[in-house]
C-alpha cells in the first residue's frame, strides 16, 4: 500500500470536505496558561470574545483559505510507501525502549551519586553552619555586656550545639546508607555502559530508517517552491480562523493588518521560524510591530527589525511585569513598545553585550520577554558596572553576568531574611538572597538585563536557567539537559533544537516538515488518547537529529550544578574574580592643593581582590579579609575620612583602627542600591608622618574605589 497523502491525511477527510484540522481551526486553538513561569505573576485570562456578525464572516473566509489550502498542499506531497513507514515506527519504538532502559540506569547510578551528596551536605552545609554558628554565638558571648545579651547568646549557642548533633546523626545514617549503595556500584556502572551501548545501536537503526523515508521526501523539504503556500497554511493554522477574526473584527485598522500580514510570505515566515506569536496570537504580534515600526525609524531593518518581530511575538500574549510591592499603581504587564525601545536606546548606549546585534529573532524572543520592570533592567546593567564590573567583561560566557549568583546571591530560606516593600523584586533577591527558584529567576533577570537570551529550566524540586553562548546554550545552577524541562519541551528536546538553528540552511529542511505538518494538523507529541505523532511530525523531529548528529556539537557541560542548593564556598568565590594587573600608578596617594589626601583602593593591603574598574583605574572587591592603609600626612590634626563605595546587601559599620590606638572607631557604610556614593565622614586624629589605618573585615561585600582624608579647618 502506498501513503501519498493519505498517510497524513488520516483524520483530514480533504477529499471528503470534512478536514480535521480545518475543525481544530475553526474552533480555536487553546492558548496555554498566561504568565506565572519562572517567578513571574501570572496575568488573568482575557474573556472569550464572540464574533460579530462581520467577524463571523472574517472567520469563514480565513477558514476557506485554510481550507484551499492544505488541499494543494496534500496533493503537492510525496508518496511515502507503507512498509518503508513500518521499519522506521518499529525503529523509533526501539529506540524509545533503549532511551527508557538508559533513563533507569542513570537513575540507579544516580542513587550512589545522591547518596554521596547528602553525606557532603551533612558534613558541609549541615555541620559545617553549625560550627560556624557556634563560633559566631561564643563570640557574642564574649562581647555580651548586658544579661539580656548573655542570654540570647546562650540560647543561640545551645540552638547551633543541638544542630550540630543532629547533623552528626544525619551523617552516621547517610554514611550507612552510601555505604549500602556503593557495594552495587560496579554492576550499576556495567548496566549504564550496557544501555548507552544499546541506546547508540538503537538509534543508529533509526537513522538508517528514517533517511530512507527523508530521501522520499526531498521534494518538500529541500525545495522552497512549496514554502509560501505552506507558510500561510501553518500560520492560519496557529493563529486559527476564529483567532484572527476575533482580532480583526475589531476595526478596520486590526483588519488591514491581519490583511498585510498574510499578503507578505517572508514577514510570515520570519514569524514562524522565531517559533510563532505566543498563545497563536498572530493579529497581536502584528500590532505590536506597526506600533514599533511607528515609534521607531530603526525598527525596520537590521538587527533591530528582528528584536521588533521578536518583541511582538513575545509579548502577543502580555507579559505579567514583576513590580515592587510599594509601586501598587504600575502597570501590571510589560509595555512591549517601551520593551523594544529600552533595548534598542541602552543599544545605542553602549550598555549591551557585543553579542547582541549578532543575534537570531528566535533568539530575541528570550531578551525580550523579562518579567522585570525597563527602569529594573537599566538597574541591573549600571549596578553590576558599578558593583562587580568582572562580572561584565569575564570571558567565560557560560557565566558572563550570571556569575553575580555565584558571588552575590546567597544561599538563603526566607526565614532568614525581610524583603523591602520599596525596594525591586530583583534588588531584594540581590540584597537578602534566597533558595534555589530566586537565585534562578536572578541569573536569568541579569543575563536578559545586558541583551543575551535566557530561559526558566525547570527540574525537580529545583528551578535552574538555561542560557546562550556563542558556543552554544548551557545549563546554569543546576543538573544537565536531561534533568529538566520547559513548558513545551525536555531538556533535551531543547537543546537539539539550539544545535539544529545553528545550521540556518539545513534547518529549513526541518521547517518546512514541521510546516507540512502543522498546516495538515498533524498531533505534534503523544498524549493519554493517542501515541500516533504525525508522520510529517516525526520526519522533522528525525530529519533535525540527523542533521545535528552530522555536525556532531560539543554539548557545553552544566555549570554550577554544585550551587543549586548551595552557596559557593569562599575560596571558589575568590577563583572567580578576573583579577586586574596592579601597577605604581594604581597605587599612588595623591595629596590636593587643598590637602585633601585620596588613598586608591590599590594602595590598601590585606589581599582582598581588585578589578578594573568603569570609573576608570581599580576597585576592591572587599569581604574577605581586613584592610590596612599606610598613608603620609604632612601635618598632624583631624581629618574626615570617607570611602567612596557601592553596596548591594545593605548598610553595615566598619571598624577602623588607628595606628596603635585600641578602642576602634565605628565608620558607617550606606546601603547605595548599587551606586557609586560616598560615605558619612567620621573624624579622625593622626600624626604627622606615616598612619596605618586598619579596618576589620565587613560583614557584607562590597566594593571600594577609595579614602579620602580631607583636613578639619
Amino acid at each position: 500500500m502506498s501513503l501519498s497523502r493519505v498517510a497524513v491525511a488520516a483524520g483530514l477527510l480533504v477529499a471528503m470536505g470534512h478536514s480535521a484540522a480545518l475543525s481544530l481551526a475553526q474552533e480555536g486553538a487553546k492558548a496555554p496558561p498566561l504568565g506565572g513561569r519562572g517567578g513571574a505573576p501570572a496575568v488573568k485570562a482575557e474573556p472569550a470574545v464572540k464574533l460579530t456578525a462581520a467577524g463571523e464572516a472574517l472567520r469563514a473566509r480565513y477558514a476557506e483559505d485554510l481550507k484551499a489550502l492544505q488541499v494543494e498542499i496534500a496533493a503537492a506531497l510525496p508518496a511515502i510507501d507503507a512498509q518503508k513507514l513500518a521499519v522506521l515506527e518499529s525503529a523509533r519504538a526501539a529506540a524509545r525502549t533503549a532511551a527508557d532502559e538508559r533513563t533507569r540506569a542513570q537513575a540507579n547510578l544516580g542513587k550512589v551519586r545522591e547518596a554521596q551528596a547528602l553525606v557532603e551536605h551533612a558534613k558541609g552545609k549541615w555541620i559545617g553552619g553549625a560550627e560556624k554558628g557556634i563560633a559566631q554565638a561564643q563570640a557574642a558571648q564574649k562581647k555580651a555586656a548586658t544579661d539580656a545579651e548573655r542570654a540570647a547568646a546562650a540560647a543561640d549557642l545551645a540552638k547551633w550545639q543541638a544542630n550540630k548533633e543532629e547533623g552528626l546523626k544525619a551523617l552516621k545514617e547517610r554514611q550507612a546508607v552510601l555505604e549500602k549503595v556503593k557495594v552495587d556500584e560496579v554492576k550499576l556502572r556495567e548496566a549504564g555502559q550496557a544501555a548507552e551501548a544499546a541506546l547508540a545501536k538503537a538509534q543508529a537503526d533509526e537513522a538508517a530508517a528514517a533517511k530512507v523515508i527523508l530521501g522520499d521526501a526531498k521534494s518538500v523539504l529541500a525545495d522552497d517552491k512549496l514554502e509560501p503556500k505552506l507558510v500561510k497554511a501553518a500560520l492560519l493554522t496557529e493563529a486559527t480562523p476564529l483567532g484572527l477574526a476575533q482580532f480583526a473584527q475589531q476595526g478596520s485598522v486590526q483588519q488591514a493588518l491581519v490583511d498585510k500580514l498574510l499578503a507578505d510570505p517572508e514577514l510570515m515566515k520570519e514569524m514562524l521560524v522565531a517559533g510563532g506569536a505566543a498563545g497563536g496570537r498572530y493579529g497581536h504580534a502584528a500590532q505590536i510591530l506597526a506600533d514599533i515600526q511607528k515609534a521607531s525609524p530603526r525598527a525596520g531593518k537590521g538587527f533591530l527589525y528582528r528584536v521588533a518581530v521578536a518583541t511582538g511575538l513575545a509579548h502577543a500574549v502580555p507579559v505579567a511585569q514583576r513590580n515592587s510591592e510599594a509601586e501598587t499603581d504600575a502597570l501590571t504587564t510589560v509595555d512591549p513598545v517601551k520593551r523594544y525601545l529600552h533595548y534598542e536606546k541602552a543599544y545605542l548606549n553602549g550598555e549591551l553585550d557585543a553579542a547582541f546585534p549578532k543575534l537570531t529573532t528566535w533568539e530575541y524572543r528570550f531578551v525580550v520577554d523579562s518579567y522585570a520592570p525597563d527602569e529594573m533592567l537599566a538597574w541591573g546593567r549600571e549596578m553590576l558596572r558599578n558593583y562587580r564590573p568582572d562580572h561584565v567583561t569575564n570571558a567565560d560566557y557560560g557565566w558572563r553576568y550570571s556569575g553575580a549568583v555565584r558571588t552575590d546571591v546567597a544561599y538563603r530560606h526566607s526565614n532568614e531574611y525581610t524583603d523591602s516593600a520599596d525596594l525591586g523584586f530583583f534588588q531584594n533577591v540581590c540584597k537578602n538572597g534566597g533558595i534555589c527558584g530566586r537565585r534562578a529567576f536572578f541569573g536569568r533577570y541579569i543575563v536578559q538585563a545586558f541583551g543575551l537570551p535566557a530561559r526558566p529550566f525547570t527540574q525537580p524540586k529545583h528551578a535552574a536557567i538555561v542560557r546562550w553562548t556563542p558556543a552554544g546554550w548551557v545549563v546554569n545552577l543546576g543538573a544537565g539537559w536531561p534533568h529538566g524541562w520547559f513548558r513545551e519541551q525536555t531538556g533535551p528536546e531543547f537543546l537539539l533544537d539550539t544545535q539544529a538553528r545553528r545550521l540556518p540552511q539545513e534547518y529549513q529542511r526541518v521547517l518546512r516538515a514541521e510546516w507540512v505538518s502543522t498546516a495538515l494538523g498533524e498531533q505534534k507529541a503523544a498524549t493519554k488518547k493517542s501515541t500516533a505523532v504525525g508522520v510529517w511530525k516525526q520526519l522533522a523531529d528525525l530529519e533535525k537529529k540527523l542533521i545535528v548528529a552530522a555536525a556532531n556539537p560539543k554539548e557545553l557541560a552544566a555549570l554550577g550544578t554544585d550551587l543549586a542548593e548551595a552557596n559557593e564556598p569562599d575560596d571558589k568565590k575568590a577563583a572567580a574574580v578576573e583579577k586586574a594587573t596592579v601597577t605604581d600608578a594604581d597605587k599612588k596617594i595623591a595629596t590636593a592643593p587643598s590637602g585633601e589626601i585620596t588613598v586608591p583602593a590599590a594602595a590598601c593591603g590585606g589581599g582582598n581582590h581588585l578589578v578594573k574598574s568603569y570609573t576608570g583605574g581599580l576597585q576592591m572587591i572587599w569581604g574577605g579579609k581586613p584592610v590596612s592603609c599606610v598613608v603620609e600626612v604632612p601635618r598632624a590634626g583631624k581629618y574626615r575620612l570617607a570611602a567612596r563605595v557601592v553596596t548591594v546587601h545593605g548598610d553595615q559599620t566598619l571598624a577602623l583602627t588607628l595606628n596603635s590606638d585600641k578602642k576602634p572607631i565605628d565608620v558607617p557604610v550606606p546601603f547605595t542600591v548599587g551606586a557609586w556614593q560616598k560615605t558619612e565622614p567620621v573624624e579622625v586624629a593622626l600624626v604627622q608622618g606615616k598612619n596605618t589605618l586598619t579596618f576589620a573585615k565587613p560583614a557584607q561585600v562590597f566594593a571600594l574605589k577609595e579614602f579620602t582624608l580631607t583636613p578639619v579647618k
